[in-house]
């Protein structure tokens, strides 16, 4: 699964201490779809259609049916459901010659819209979360001084834990500022500016492009067991940045400007430390489900509540941040999950890869009404 730390999941990770879900290997898929359109704030609440029409969801007549039925053509395939793999079938046969009206048909006739609802009735909550990509080396620099670590050989899981193997037993796996000090040998994947290797260990997975122009994945492959800490809070205790002033770019400059045995020592307050490997750059990531997320049309969900390859209609409403979009609205399929997504209403949305992505995905935490498009 890609972990669950997002650019706004990313900042609310270092400041809530929330742990970092990983992505999977990436496979190869289609390519991006057009995206559901941003539309001006609805008044909330919503209340439930009486009927189940999915002509009635809010803002239908202004969905790009086509693409949304070759979006979910891609993944649904992973659903359980006898009747949804039957539909998905029909929908995988009609998405190489569909135009929007047979489309727009298809999903009318052969789903019931069926809304998801909260325990006090209220909205639910909207996140978002991208595939990082970031500058990597051979050899290492004074800008490029942090190594991206393989797969120790001598760790090992038993009973929950992650341990090391020693001459004399198993013992507690490192923390990280002792793997950083060189208290383990393992293979050097690459070399990251600092900043950036902290922030990839945070979402667990990164692109990396190397000087030669060497475009690889750089994918959770393990960690040393020790409990994710936030490092926002010490940091401003600590006088390092201001109360108010601790968001993720705050952090990512104050690395950036001191790279070295200073900006170690800050990491080292988060003792959780990941090891990757290397895989080919295949496209879009991978989620849990285990098939290539789609930009803007793949949704991370409470696997409690939902179901891999469900068909859902999003309605999220103008959200709070600093350079939010006023809304987002329109049919996505559930294929990831996160340790912060919890709850019936409540959805991760997948941005894409990149700078432009993280900057957008930052600015989501949008109230949020969803459906499950169930067949008839």
């Amino acid at each position: 699964m890609i972990r669950r730390a997002t650019a706004a999941g990313l900042v609310l990770g270092l400041l809530a201490a929330c742990a970092p879900r990983v992505a999977e290997a990436p496979r190869p898929g289609p390519g991006p779809a057009p995206v559901p359109t941003p539309v001006p704030a609805p008044p909330a609440p919503r209340p439930p259609m009486s009927d189940g029409s999915v002509a009635a969801l809010p803002g239908w007549a202004d969905e790009d049916h086509r693409a949304a039925l070759v979006a979910w053509a891609a993944g649904c395939h992973v659903h359980p459901g006898a009747p949804e793999r039957a539909v998905c079938a029909a929908a995988a046969s009609l998405a190489p010659v569909a135009t929007d009206d047979l489309a727009r048909a298809f999903f009318e006739t052969r789903f019931t819209a069926v809304p998801a609802t909260t325990a006090d009735g209220g909205p639910g909550l909207l996140t978002a979360y991208f595939a990082p990509e970031y500058p990597a080396r051979t050899t290492p620099s004074a800008e490029f001084d942090a190594a991206v670590l393989a797969r120790p050989a001598d760790l090992v899981r038993e009973d929950g834990r992650v341990l090391r193997r020693t001459p004399g037993g198993l013992v507690p796996y490192p923390d990280r500022a002792a793997i950083e000090a060189g208290a383990i040998a393992t293979d050097i994947l690459g070399w990251m500016r600092t900043e950036d290797l902290f922030f990839m260990q945070i979402q667990g997975s990164g692109y990396l492009t190397f000087e030669d122009g060497r475009r690889v994945r750089a994918a959770y492959a393990a960690d040393n067991g020790k409990a994710f800490v936030g490092i926002a809070r010490p940091m401003s205790e600590r006088g390092l940045l201001p109360r108010d002033g601790t968001s993720g770019e705050a952090i990512r400059a104050w690395l950036a400007g001191r790279r070295g045995p200073e900006a170690r020592a800050v990491t080292a307050l988060n003792p959780r430390y990941i090891f990757f490997r290397v895989e080919p750059d295949d496209g879009e990531p991978a989620g849990a489900a285990g098939v290539p997320l789609i930009q803007r049309r793949s949704i991370a969900i409470d696997p409690a509540a939902w179901r891999y390859g469900d068909l859902v209609f999003l309605d999220a409403d103008a959200g709070n941040l600093r350079g939010a979009r006023r809304g987002y609205r329109g049919l996505v399929t559930a294929l990831d999950t996160g340790s912060a997504i919890r709850g019936p209403v409540r959805a991760d949305f997948y941005m894409g890869r990149g700078d432009a992505a993280g900057e957008e995905a930052g600015t989501v935490r949008h109230p949020l009404h969803m459906w499950r498009l169930v067949p008839r």
